[in-house]
């Protein structure tokens, strides 16, 4: 099994520093989703012209792959327009994440609006899914729709999935869990032929607040996680998603990153005899 991590942890920094930061921890890939404070990463320099074509070689010779470029694509509005938007959006990132070599984006579903139902808003989404998948259609790229917002739970997703047979997950059994109450093995086990991508967090949850904790520290049932992975034979990404950008005050990247890849590589069973077994930088404090 590989690793990476969602540059959420580290939103204002550039590619290098995050690639710096991925090799000097032992990491296999980057996840995409925030760079230089922008998530539209197709407007930012370091993605254009003669400038894209740096980027990649950075990439490539630090030994790292891109396991999904993030956007934030969510197709649950009831405006035509609003969702037109957010498929344009994702043709653009689809087009950077082909030039990087990424497998996928990763797209939302993602609340239920006021005034509409939630076969409503599966139906917006599906139909929206439906026609980004026509618009890649050519391309190798895959649309990955995360586990989230009130699409979280298997049947949540399943209901989406099943009007939109292009599409695979990003399976977040963190949000299946504040969402929905749904336990991991019970999510990925029924999720399990559409899962693509696997985002691995941990958190606490102290009167009804749920917040990000170093790896392990929290409550979320990570050997369950271990469980579904080990019991399907996954051998993609777990990627650790420190979602720094939404909760400032949680340690710095430079701390949770290395943490992560050290409990990781702490999970024997998590392993696979191919994976790298050398010691990390870096340091639980």
């Amino acid at each position: 099994m590989k690793i990476s991590f969602s540059t959420l942890a580290c939103p204002d920094w550039t590619l290098a520093q995050a690639v710096e930061l991925a090799v000097r921890n032992g990491y296999d890939g980057l996840e995409l989703r925030f760079l230089e404070g922008q998530d539209s990463l197709w407007k930012l320099l370091a993605f254009q012209g003669s400038e894209l074509h740096r980027s990649r070689r950075l990439i490539a010779d630090s030994g790292l792959a891109i396991a999904c470029i993030d956007t934030s694509c969510r197709f649950d509005s009831p405006e035509a327009l609003e969702r037109k938007r957010w498929i344009d959006e994702g043709v653009r990132m689809a087009e950077l994440a082909a030039k990087l070599g990424a497998p996928a984006i990763r797209v939302f579903g993602d609340r239920i609006q006021p005034g509409a139902n939630r076969e409503q808003t599966v139906t917006l989404i599906s139909d929206s899914l439906n026609i980004l998948i026509e618009n890649l259609r050519g391309s190798e790229l895959e649309v990955w729709l995360e586990t989230h917002g009130d699409f979280a739970s298997a049947a949540d997703v399943e209901a989406v999935l099943s009007a939109c047979p292009g599409v695979q997950i990003i399976w977040d059994s963190a949000c299946a869990i504040i969402e929905r109450g749904e336990r991991p093995l019970e999510s990925g086990l029924a999720l399990q032929r559409w899962l693509r991508h696997v985002h691995i967090k941990d958190l606490s949850n102290e009167n009804g607040s749920w917040t990000p904790v170093l790896t392990g520290d929290g409550t979320i049932p990570l050997s369950e996680i271990r469980t579904v992975v080990e019991t399907i034979g996954y051998t993609g990404y777990l990627s650790f998603e420190w979602e720094k950008k939404w909760n400032p005050s949680i340690e710095a990247a430079e701390i949770a990153v290395p943490h992560f890849a050290n409990w990781f590589r702490s999970q024997g069973s998590f392993l696979g005899p191919a994976h790298n077994p050398d010691v990390v930088q870096g340091e639980k404090r």
